[in-house]
Parts: C-alpha cells; structure tokens; sequence
C-alpha cells in the first residue's frame, strides 16, 4: 500500500507544482509591479538614457570614461530622436524628462510618441507638456499618482506600460526652435513571460478652439476593443465674449459598450467631475486636481484619473464632455442681445429646476415669462485635452495628432 500512497502524493505534488508555476507565468504587469517589496522577482532592469541609449548589460557610460559623458542632446527644429528602440517584453515603470526651454511654445512643439511590439502607428502621439500633466503648456509644480513636476522644472510619468515584442519612444522637435537640452532616462524592467490579459498603454490628444453650443466636446473618439479608461487632463480658455462667465456646467458622458444616443455613466457637472464644487479652484490630489484656476484670464488646467473607480469597456468606449457654463438670468439675456452665441439649457434658484431644452416651441429667455436664477448654457470656448487608456491592442483607430499650427494657436502667455 505503500508506493501506491506515495505515488498519489507525489501526483498530488505535481499537480500543484505545474499549476504554480502556470500561476507565475501568466502574473500581469500590476500583479509584477505590486508584488511585495521583500519579495524576489526574477526582472531584469534597465536604464535607458544617452549614457546608455541601447539599454545594453554592461554597456552604461562609455563616453569621457565614465564620468558624466552623455547627459542630454540637442533637438534641433524639425528634428525627431528615437530615446528608446528595444526587443523582447517588459514594462516601462517610469519615465523622466527635462529640457531648458520650458515655455508654452516649446511643450506644445514637441511631440512625444510610443510604439508598441514593432507597430508602425503610434499607441500614444501628443503634444510633450500635456502628456505630462502640463495642460495648456504652463508648467506647475505638482504631484498626483501618474505624474509628477516636483519644482516646475521637470517631467515625471509613473503609468506602468505593458510590451509583449518591443517598445520605441521618439521625441519629435515640430517648431523652429532648436531645443539646445534635453535630458531623459526611462525605466524598464524586462519580462520572460506574457500575460494575454496585459494592455497596451494609448494616450490621445484634442483640441477644440472654439466649441459649437449644443455640440459635446470629444474626449476620446469612439475606441473598440477591450480595455481601460484611465483618465484625462484639461486645459481651458474661456471666451471673452462671455465676460469671465462660469463655463464648467458641463457633464462628462461615458459611452460603453453599444450605447448610442444615452450614455451609461454621466456626471453632474465639470467642477463635480473632478471632486470639487461651486466653482473651482486650484488644488492637487493623488487622482483629481485643478493645477491652473486663473480667473483673472480665464484659463484652467485640470485632471480626474480613474483608479480607485475603474472605467473598464469590453467592446467600446466613446468619451465627451459639454461645454456649458452659466450665470444669472438677467446676464444671460444681456449676452443674448449682444449676439453671443449660446443656448439656454436650465434655469434654477434655491428651490425649482427647470430644465429649457424640452420646451416646444423652444424658449425666449427675453420674452417668455421664465423664473429668474442661475442659467446654465450651452457656449462656446477653447478645450484641450489628454486622454489615457488602456488597450488590448498595440494600435488603435485614432486619427493622427493635430498639426502644429492647432497645437500652438493663442498660447501667448
């Protein structure tokens, strides 16, 4: 009875064994990133900087022997670099950027783009400051769960980036300035082994300088594929036409998974999105933030990252906000005389909500006998974007980043 009894165990071991080590093979990037700290993983790092621009064991510091001799290079206008060109799998853990031209021209000039697993689209285009968290190319020091600018001179990425055969990263210098330095050094580890439940990173740039009234603002295009919405920050310039009015009324709507004309997920206001209220001010949190609230020439930066609340699709997903603000009645009507374009949409006081867009015929705010209060309308004003999300593709349907001339049009400040 005995061997038997020992065959059994041992089957018993075996089957434990190959089932452990199928575990440890199909872990995911987040399970590899957030193992514990004590706990040894078998991850190759890698830095990769101009001190060691192919990624190479034993190949870091070769130049001046050793001693500080490659820390950046010049971009000159026109002129595109390849930072990194590599082989295999693994995951970007965080990226570091500087560069001593810093102005609002210089971040929407350059353009920072991702490939993934030898893919000739790019996964991520966008303009270099917003992608990392500096809406409207104003540099402001901060620090949330995916970005960080410790002293406004600096640009730090933290988003885990998943490959399965490769990963490039080019910086392209579009203006006609030559960028005289610029330092990088992006972080990987190298993995053995592939889950197929990994998503490729995706980042998608928009801008919008004048809103049409009653039109939503697109955040992201319709995506299809399985993934994650991962978050988006903002940049804002409010039309003077509307006198410094409140413009953030407006609701971010979520399309999933075959929603047409109604939304699954909708919130309740553009401040309210970003967890604030009655208003916005500036402030800096690990997932929602206002970095610029400058009233005096109305324009805002701002972000919502969805972590801790999850936004997952498994066929579709299609992104807008409204671009809405309000104010009083009495103000309204003054701009409705003036010509300002705009559509009322509600008006309300302390008690009553009275919605206007289902009124037939439609309202006359002038003329028709409508409660006073706060008005909220539809309006029209300079939006831009950053959108992020995750993919069960290395490409994506996007269209190509914006021109040069979009990027860069009335950022003089």
């Amino acid at each position: 009875m005995k061997p038997k009894f020992y065959l059994f165990i041992s089957a018993i071991a075996f089957i434990v064994l190959v089932f452990s080590c199928k575990s440890e093979k199909t872990e995911t990037a987040e399970q590899i990133l957030n193992a514990p700290l004590f706990q040894f993983q078998d991850l190759e790092p890698r830095w990769n900087s101009f001190e060691n621009p192919t990624t190479g064991k034993g190949a870091g510091g070769t130049e001046n022997k050793g001693a500080k001799g490659h820390p950046y290079d010049r971009l000159k206008a026109g002129e595109s670099k390849v930072l990194m060109d590599i082989e295999g799998a693994g995951i970007i853990t965080r990226m570091w950027f500087t560069i001593q031209d810093r102005s609002p021209k210089m971040l929407r000039s350059l353009k920072i783009e991702m490939f993934w697993d030898n893919s000739e689209k790019p996964a991520v285009s966008a303009p270099f400051g917003d992608f990392f968290g500096n809406g409207l190319g104003i540099m402001v020091a901060h620090q949330n769960e995916l970005f960080a600018n410790p002293e406004g001179r600096s640009f730090n990425c933290f988003i885990p980036m998943p490959f399965k055969a490769g990963a490039k990263v080019v910086v392209t210098n579009e203006g006609d300035t030559d960028l005289n330095m610029l330092f990088y050094d992006i972080n990987i580890v190298k993995m053995k082994q592939w889950n197929e439940e990994n998503l490729y990173f995706h980042c998608f740039w928009n801008r919008d300088t004048a809103t049409t009234p009653g039109v939503d603002y697109t955040i992201l295009p319709k995506i299809e594929g399985k993934g994650r919405f991962l978050g988006v920050n903002f940049g804002v310039m409010g039309n003077p036409l509307y006198q410094k009015s409140w413009w953030g009324e407006g609701e971010v709507k979520m399309y999933l998974d075959g929603d047409t004309d109604l939304p699954t997920l909708v919130g309740t206001g553009t401040e309210d999105y970003i967890g604030t209220a009655w208003g916005q001010g500036k402030f800096n949190n690990r997932y929602t933030g206002c970095l610029v609230a400058d009233r005096e020439k109305d324009r805002w930066t701002f972000y919502r990252y969805h972590i801790p609340d999850p936004v997952f699709f498994k066929k579709e997903i299609r992104v807008d906000i409204q671009a809405m603000g309000g104010n009083q009645k009495e103000k309204v009507i003054e701009f409705i005389q003036s010509g300002v374009p705009l559509i009322p949409v509600s008006v309300q006081d302390a008690q009553v909500f009275k919605g206007l867009m289902a009124v037939e015929p439609p309202v006359n705010l002038v003329t028709d006998e409508i409660m006073s209060g706060w008005t909220n309308f539809y309006r029209s004003d300079d939006w831009s974007s950053t959108a992020y999300f995750y993919l069960n593709s290395p490409v994506n349907n996007l269209p190509e980043l914006a021109d040069i001339k979009l990027r860069t049009y009335k950022l003089n400040f």
